[in-house]
């Protein structure tokens, strides 16, 4: 090989940021956001909106439970077979849909396309170092989040509008009912997660279509 060459590739190595080859792919892990709604909702709104969001990372496979008051949703996604299932409790009634391949890509549709912009912005969460990034969905609304290239998790589809960014998403904010609602990561832990999160009610779920 010519040796000016080779100076050539060694010295443009030198130049590569550093982490890219430092970052950690987890297959295993617990992550954990509070949910926090902004400060114009009133009490008997924000109800709906507080809780806890809870992501289970176990290789191919992803469980992300929503638990707010009077409220519980579990989505299951199988990368392996880009599929999921979604349960949903209210009150005492409880519903399953399921999402083949097709149905599941058309319920990220709304997602292609998105424009996404990195920006200077950085801080501290949950002992990680966070890099900022926006999101603009074709419809016009946008995502503000903050992500860690420490980290990344091995399937990333759960979050579908999350799945081109770079790193683990630790922080983010969306609009819902033309309110601010942010989720930011409170702990996260390497234990291992029991296979049995990942299991699929077969009795006690009505159907709902999607």
């Amino acid at each position: 090989m010519n040796r000016t060459f080779i100076k050539y590739l060694l010295g443009a190595l030198l130049f590569i940021p550093q982490g890219v080859y430092a970052q950690r792919i987890v297959a295993e892990c617990t992550l954990e956001y509070s949910i926090q709604p902004d400060t114009s909702f009133q009490m008997n709104q924000s109800n709906a909106y507080w809780g806890t969001k809870k992501v289970f990372i176990k290789g191919n496979d992803a469980r992300v439970d929503v638990e707010s008051s009077g409220f519980f949703q579990s989505l299951i996604y199988d990368k392996a077979n880009q599929q999921a299932v979604v349960l949903r409790v209210l009150g005492t009634n409880k519903f399953i849909t399921r999402l083949p391949p097709a149905d599941w890509i058309l319920e990220n549709k709304k997602f292609d396309s998105l424009k996404i912009t990195y920006q200077s912005a950085t801080k501290t969460i949950i002992g990680y170092d966070c890099k900022m990034a926006t999101l603009l969905l074709k419809d016009g609304s946008e995502f503000r989040l903050y992500y860690t290239t420490s980290i990344a998790p091995s399937v990333r589809e759960f979050d579908y509008e999350f799945k081109d960014i770079p790193g683990f998403v630790l922080e983010y904010e969306v609009k819902q009912a033309n309110k601010s609602v942010r989720y930011i990561a409170t702990r996260i832990s390497f234990s291992p997660v029991a296979a049995s999160r990942f299991d699929i009610p077969v009795s006690g779920y009505r159907i709902l279509d999607k």
